[in-house]
């Protein structure tokens, strides 16, 4: 959960790291989440291409599973009593089930207990303590017996960051051991779902093989695994829960899958199931986007106030655009920006700035994280170590004849002055153009005249323009020379044994 500043402030860390001076009668039989001898572990296989790409297809038979079912209205203990598992328990207490809430203070426990909300959020103390009076909430301490009597166990503890940055697993290793305990002991299938805030390959890597290592049991035979990240920001977190934009589901299966999906049944927005790996990294995302909104949105507001422009009417006349500006619009990774607008006009608004003496280190990287997208795309290049370099485009888009800034003709200078002879087919490119370029400097001849002339021509395939003379070059090339997509020409493509993209 992000607090106003921006932070993963899952739960108080505080309060955790006050366990071992806190004085509690057997807390060794209350399986608190205190660290356990060493384990020997061995992390499951690295995901591959297979398993990152999620289709039913992949999900183990639910036949070769236990025969047990999760109740239709499940149990679901929750591990981590701080503002998103707090707010998990109340709203799904609300929702019909019957929740057992756990955290190793007990004064929150007591709070809980007493039908208070151990945190300031609107509306949530309503919420614990109408569950607390029908008795679909209890708070322990105890893990252990709350995993035992739950079918369905969150994990909301907290992953503070590290002195460099790291994210902190401590809390969910911790956890998972304890979790892991219990599954040892039960019979019926239960559902283990991470909601802490993770780096991908989190939980198949490290959360995964721990709770296999102290249960003793199969990851998608005896139980299951989701990740389930939680957008919830701090002081609207009830209304966040019950309206969201979208729900996310990572599974190792789809028998998991569909019982996290039921918790969630009913409420608005897009249920979307994906691998674990794409659910723990959208998390990260979301919240990085968030922060360089802010970030861009603040420069803005400098500037402006600099030169004395109103910049709250600046920004209200700039997200009127729902179709470039605040859309799915430019966001699709890909190959570099050029063209007459993008790069001149942030040049110019660089300039600006430092006529003003406005620090605006965000804007100021946006040319050079786009020169470093091109470096990215010469290295791809080079490890294959290969001569001729074929592209299909030069124009900065497919469908225009605009040449300025083209980040394809860049590349192909810088193509050939690293040694390369480079070929190109461009239908829309006229040689004049070309040629009042300089480009006939930079190929070994004006451009082929036809697909099956520059495929025959070169050894590497790199695709620019995504249209039809760009599928239709990556498709003769792709049997007998590696292609280098940097456009998204599709799956047929993607999954293709020569064929790599730029950033997939």
């Amino acid at each position: 959960m992000l607090n106003e500043n921006g932070i993963d402030s899952s739960v108080d860390l505080s309060e955790m790291e006050r366990l071992s001076n806190l004085n509690v009668p057997d807390a060794a039989q209350q399986n608190v989440w205190a660290p356990k001898q060493e384990l020997n572990i061995n992390p499951l296989p690295a995901a591959n291409d297979s398993d990152l790409r999620f289709t039913l297809d992949f999900f183990q038979s639910p036949s070769q599973l236990p025969a047990t079912e999760i109740a239709v209205k499940p149990t679901i203990s929750v591990l981590g009593l701080g503002y998103v598992g707090a707010v998990s328990a109340a709203c799904f207490c609300d929702r019909g089930h019957s929740v057992i809430g756990v955290d190793p203070d007990v004064v929150r426990v007591d709070t809980l207990n007493r039908g208070e909300s151990p945190i300031v959020e609107e509306g949530l103390a309503e919420l614990l303590g109408q569950a607390r009076q029908i008795g679909r909430l209890e708070a322990i301490c105890d893990t252990h017996s709350a995993v035992i009597e739950s079918d369905i166990t969150l994990v909301c503890v907290g992953t503070p960051t590290g002195p460099t940055g790291e994210c902190d697993l401590k809390y969910l290793r911790m956890a998972s051991e304890q979790i892991g305990g219990a599954l040892g002991l039960k019979q019926d299938y239960h559902l283990v779902a991470f909601r802490s805030t993770v780096p991908p390959k989190t939980t198949r890597e490290v959360l995964i093989p721990i709770l296999e290592a102290t249960s003793g049991k199969r990851c998608g035979k005896d139980f299951g695994v989701c990740f389930n990240p939680e957008f919830l920001r701090e002081s609207t977190a009830i209304s966040d829960f019950y309206e969201p934009p979208k729900t996310v589901i990572g599974a190792v299966d789809q028998r998991s899958a569909a019982a996290l999906a039921q918790l969630y049944k009913g409420l608005p927005g897009e249920l979307i199931e994906t691998s674990i790996e794409a659910a723990e990294f959208v998390k990260y995302i979301d919240n990085t986007w968030h922060g360089l909104k802010v970030g861009f949105g603040n420069e803005v507001g400098r500037l402006c106030k600099m030169v004395g422009v109103d910049s709250h009417q600046v920004m209200d006349i700039f997200v009127k655009d729902t179709k470039l500006n605040l859309s799915p619009y430019y966001l699709r990774p890909g190959f570099a920006f050029g063209g007459s607008c993008l790069p001149k006009d942030t040049r110019g608004i660089m300039h600006l700035a430092a006529a003003n003496a406005v620090s605006t280190p965000l804007i100021d990287s946006i040319i050079h994280s786009n020169d470093k997208h091109i470096e990215h795309t010469l290295a791809l290049i080079a490890e294959h170590r290969v001569k001729r370099i074929g592209i299909v485009g030069l124009t900065f888009k497919a469908h225009t004849d605009d040449l300025r800034e083209s980040p394809l003709l860049e590349l192909a200078r810088q193509l050939h002055d690293q040694g390369h002879v480079v070929s190109y087919f461009d239908p829309n490119a006229s040689s004049a153009d070309l040629l009042r370029m300089g480009m006939d400097k930079h190929t070994s001849h004006s451009g082929c005249t036809n697909i099956d002339q520059l495929v025959g021509s070169v050894d590497l395939l790199v695709v620019g323009h995504n249209t039809d003379y760009g599928r239709e070059a990556a498709q003769a090339a792709k049997r007998f020379m590696p292609v280098i997509d940097l456009v998204g020409l599709g799956n047929s493509f993607k999954y293709a044994k020569n064929c790599e993209g730029v950033c997939w």
